[in-house]
């Protein structure tokens, strides 16, 4: 395992650290920038300010791999006060839902994360709102698209999550592509084997360009999940050239990526979505997307040092 890695992994379990990263100062302005914070009053104010903006919104309630069944219930119960407090405010139609199968019981059953995912998908559609299945590691891959493939038989609408660097992604995208269908494409961010996944960053980049065409192709709704400028203008020619027009298909960005981006791509009339992750679990969560890939503090370095 890569040094820094395990350096990382080691800090993500350390509460003495965490207490450290959640109170000083320049670690908090991190937090701040990246997690809109641990209450769904948080994830609320921080989605008014983002639709007031023009943009839309993902929320991800913070946790995952859960093997305790009280666990999962709370988080399914986070994502119900979530979906009223959206229906409340009058922006359900600007902000839906991103949800962790693992989060809601995938590992201990999978009928029970079915269950669980059903019970906000049916508050959702209560709300007004849509629901996102998040994909984690290629191992869950088949899970999650079954159970996908079962919640879409009573809410259409129910969108999931492609990674490009898995060898299998563009036969899912052909697949997954029919009218109805929302798919987000993103690159993938956790430590795959080579039998199952590109292992050099240019062949991720150019199967995400295939599945960019894949999916314009169909009659789906793509959702484009990149903060990459040249895959930007990639989507942009491609989605001219098989003559989608704006609102057919979105960008997504993370929360506190490239802000400024979002808003011109939005002010060119683009339909942009970011996500934005809040909860408890915000250390963990910004701990394992470094140790997923080190390069990752790299980046979240610079962005500290740039909005656009």
């Amino acid at each position: 395992m890569n040094p820094l890695r395990t350096l990382i992994l080691a800090a993500a379990g350390n509460d003495s650290i965490r207490r450290i990263v959640a109170t000083a100062p320049v670690s908090r302005d991190v937090v701040r920038r990246f997690v809109a914070g641990e209450t769904t009053e948080d994830a609320v104010d921080v989605t008014r300010q983002l639709v007031e903006n023009g943009l839309n919104v993902t929320l991800d309630h913070l946790g995952e791999d859960t093997t305790d069944r009280g666990q999962a219930e709370f988080t399914v119960q986070a994502y119900l006060e979530l979906l009223d407090q959206l229906h409340t405010e009058g922006l359900a139609e600007h902000a839906e839902v991103s949800v962790k199968l693992s989060a809601v019981g995938q590992m201990l059953d999978e009928r029970l994360a079915l269950d669980n995912a059903a019970r906000i998908c049916a508050a959702a559609e209560q709300a007004g709102t849509t629901v996102t299945l998040d994909m984690e590691d290629h191992t869950t891959t088949d899970s999650t698209l079954r159970i996908l493939g079962e919640l879409r038989r009573n809410w259409s609408w129910v969108g999931g999550v492609l990674q490009t660097y898995l060898h299998r992604t563009l036969d899912d995208c052909k697949q997954l592509s029919d009218e109805g269908s929302r798919i987000r494409l993103c690159k993938g961010a956790y430590k795959e084997p080579e039998n199952v996944a590109f292992q050099d960053a240019h062949e991720v980049d150019l199967n995400y360009v295939r599945c960019v065409n894949a999916l314009l192709q169909g009659e789906g709704r793509p959702m484009f999940a990149t903060h990459d400028p040249r895959l930007v203008e990639v989507i942009n020619e491609r989605a001219r050239w098989h003559d989608r027009k704006p609102g057919s298909y979105e960008f997504q960005m993370l929360y506190g990526i490239r802000p400024d981006e979002q808003l011109r791509l939005a002010g060119l009339g683009e339909t942009v979505r970011v996500y934005v992750p809040y909860g408890a679990e915000w250390y963990g969560y910004l701990m394992r997307r470094l140790a997923e890939r080190p390069a990752n503090m790299t980046f979240f370095a610079r962005s500290l040092l740039s909005r656009s």
